[in-house]
């Protein structure tokens, strides 16, 4: 078993359960279990995933409702919107006075909203914590952490968020930090369409990637993804951090939003077409940044 940290303690003999051990989950819940005192409860429908977390520590269990049953503090990290509303659903029995749920998936904003309806009504407390950074940064515990919801119900839970993340803020009432989500994928998918487009026309000149990251450098065009992803790009290294298709379902969701504001987001657009192109291209499980190839072959 891996010994706890003596960093972040302070919910000494809360439980805590997690439910969800993807990509993402698997790393922010084996922080939990690393740093936090109390029991960790953990499921996923994949018995494997549960079993990894078991030999860290954890206590695995057989349902989310069996999580929600013994554990003071719910944390969900599920890929869509109906999955969140159906882990909800299925815990709703489970909750009541005393318990707080965290959904810090990337969802539908409305949808978060009408899930924390269903929970403030049992008499406990919900927050939306959706996360920004990708696989490496869950597990160095040094996520971004983007919190809607009651202030005092954040400040009670941010001791428990700084497990997984080395920054939170809390973005105001319920859904709100979905909503800075989905404006910071957004703002990510198109920096990273105007760094492929570049790419591709420096390649067409006869400028290699080398040359063009260490130019881009010099001036004011230097960028957290370039700086990032350029030796990946140059590798053809898609290995998954964050995928093609959970980035298509954030803009999907942004176009939502838009459209429901009245809002006109050409360059969103864009980059949106460009990502149902990646998909069309069978890229959706690799890595966010292999939508280069699409742009490759749409300048080609």
């Amino acid at each position: 078993m891996t010994p706890k940290s003596t960093g972040q303690k302070g919910r000494n003999g809360m439980k805590i359960g997690f439910i969800g051990l993807g990509i993402m989950g698997e790393s922010m819940s084996e922080n939990i279990v690393k740093k936090h005192d109390g029991e960790v409860f953990v499921y996923d429908m994949v018995h494997a995933q549960v079993e990894k977390l078991e030999a860290l520590g954890a206590t695995g269990c057989g349902s989310s409702p069996e999580v929600a049953r013994n554990a003071d503090v719910i944390i969900t990290m599920v890929p869509k919107s109906e999955h969140s509303k159906s882990v909800y659903r299925e815990i709703l029995g489970e909750l009541g006075e005393g318990k707080t749920c965290i959904d810090m998936s990337t969802i539908d904003p409305g949808v978060s909203v009408e899930i924390a309806g269903m929970v403030e009504a049992t008499g406990a407390r919900f927050l939306d914590a959706p996360v920004v950074k990708s696989k490496p940064a869950a597990i160095a515990g040094t996520l971004g952490i983007y919190v809607g919801g009651d202030r005092e119900v954040y400040e009670k839970m941010k001791g428990i968020l700084l497990y997984m993340g080395n920054n939170t803020i809390h973005m105001g009432d319920h859904g709100k930090g979905l909503v800075m989500k989905v404006c910071h994928n957004t703002l990510v998918a198109q920096i990273q369409n105007g760094v492929n487009e570049t790419i591709a026309l420096a390649e067409q000149n006869g400028i290699g990637l080398d040359a063009y990251t260490e130019a881009v450098s010099y001036g004011g065009g230097q960028n957290f993804y370039l700086d990032g992803k350029a030796p990946f790009i140059k590798d053809n290294n898609f290995t998954t951090a964050f995928s093609v298709e959970n980035m298509a379902k954030d803009l999907g969701i942004c176009r939502t939003m838009a459209t429901e504001e009245g809002i006109r987001m050409p360059g969103m657009e864009v980059s949106l077409e460009v990502y149902k192109d990646a998909l069309d291209m069978g890229l959706g499980r690799m890595d966010f940044c292999a939508t280069i190839q699409a742009v490759r072959k749409r300048m080609a």
